[in-house]
């Protein structure tokens, strides 16, 4: 195997007791470690109204954080452009970077922002088989969770309500994609002719990625424009050979990259032993069900709290997928794990997102991953 990088993907979790405030603390803390751990990249996510995660805005969260590190690179995983302009993406990114040049990665995902009327893109057949729930290596490939009943909740309307101004629609994903690319180059121009000149933002050394969780739209733009691609193994573990393949189906060379470039996520904790590791992921279930029952994402509870919680079978379907591709255990079973994840996919990078109550906790556990990363002959600085 070739040497593979990691990377982190940071939700800004808020523990049970803890503060916002403290999150990002912690946040910041646990960027400085992974960059003193070798870890290529730290990305963090963006959400809304979600109690539990005080990830809300990645461009601010990076500036506090660039300002904290020195060579780790930043970005987002993933920019929500649904409810966002192209200026307002490079104007943002091109402040950070004005300031820390060259160390910024800049994620851009659709969050479900498709136009009325607009209809999604027929992902290309799977090329990779999965024969009752694996793949040919015997990566899990659970089966395909439907996210319909969202759409219609309540507070998913109330959200969209709040993040869009009002009479607002959400630009096609794809145009988006061309007026951020053309924005950066200073290509920009607009129907009239006019040209735009963003700064700062305009040369901006940002590297681009689209994240994906399926092979269609999101795979297509980024394959089709020859740009980054990152996979979501740890929200959408069904569908993640879909998106790499048909990534790679699309993919057309560019300035950018001659060949396929693909990052899949994972979520994981490590200890030292199976047992406490098995311990400090108790949490994660009911985690993950206040995220699907849409919620929102509670603070992350002790292990003791997240026992106490009463499952149902409805619980329990909401949540399976997610419980049997979490990779918990020793360094050398999540790694033979995450090994065996590259192999299905691919992968050119991993991405690791890891949520423990406490932060010491969490810490440790990509302390340990680091070290067993370098110890079977992996480079965690990428390129």
């Amino acid at each position: 195997m070739s040497e593979i990088p990691l990377g982190v993907l940071d939700l800004v979790p808020i523990a049970s007791g803890a503060t916002a405030a403290d999150a990002l603390r912690n946040s910041i803390d646990l960027a400085q470690r992974a960059e003193s751990f070798g870890y290529a990249r730290y990305w963090f996510a963006e959400h809304h109204l979600n109690p539990g995660v005080a990830g809300t805005s990645p461009a601010v969260v990076l500036a506090l954080t660039a300002a904290a590190t020195s060579t780790i690179r930043l970005g987002s995983g993933a920019v929500q452009l649904g409810h966002r302009t192209a200026l307002s993406t490079v104007e943002e990114f091109g402040l950070v970077d004005a300031l820390h040049p060259g160390r910024l990665d800049l994620g851009l995902g659709r969050s479900g922002g498709r136009p009325p009327g607009a209809t999604a893109t027929a992902a290309p057949p799977t090329a990779t088989p999965v024969v009752d729930g694996r793949a040919p290596n015997g990566l899990r490939i659970p089966p395909r969770f439907s996210f319909e009943h969202l759409l219609g909740s309540p507070r998913i309307a109330l959200q969209r309500r709040l993040l869009l101004l009002p009479g607002a629609q959400s630009q096609d994903y794809a145009e988006q994609i061309d007026d951020i690319l053309a924005l950066l180059a200073g290509t920009y121009r607009s129907p009239e002719g006019e040209e735009a000149h963003v700064v700062p933002g305009e040369g901006a050394d940002v590297e681009l990625w689209i994240l994906g969780s399926s092979g269609g739209e999101s795979a297509e733009t980024a394959g089709a424009r020859g740009l980054r691609f990152a996979a979501n193994y740890h929200v959408s573990p069904a569908t993640v050979l879909e998106a790499v393949d048909g990534y790679r189906a699309f993919f057309q060379p560019s300035e950018f990259l001659d060949k396929p470039h693909v990052s899949v996520s994972a979520d994981v904790v490590v200890a030292e032993d199976d047992d406490t590791a098995r311990e400090l992921a108790t949490g994660y279930g009911p985690w993950v069900r206040s995220i699907r029952t849409a919620e929102g994402a509670i603070e992350f509870p002790t292990p003791d709290e997240a026992r106490a919680h009463v499952w149902n079978e409805q619980d329990r379907a909401l949540v399976q997928d997610r419980l049997d591709t979490q990779f918990v255990g020793s360094p050398a079973r999540v790694a033979d794990r995450l090994e065996q994840l590259q192999e299905a996919t691919q992968a050119d990078e991993l991405l690791i997102t890891t949520i423990t109550h406490g932060h010491a906790a969490r810490v440790r556990s990509y302390e340990l991953l680091a070290e067993e990363w370098r110890r079977r002959g992996h480079s965690a600085r990428s390129g």
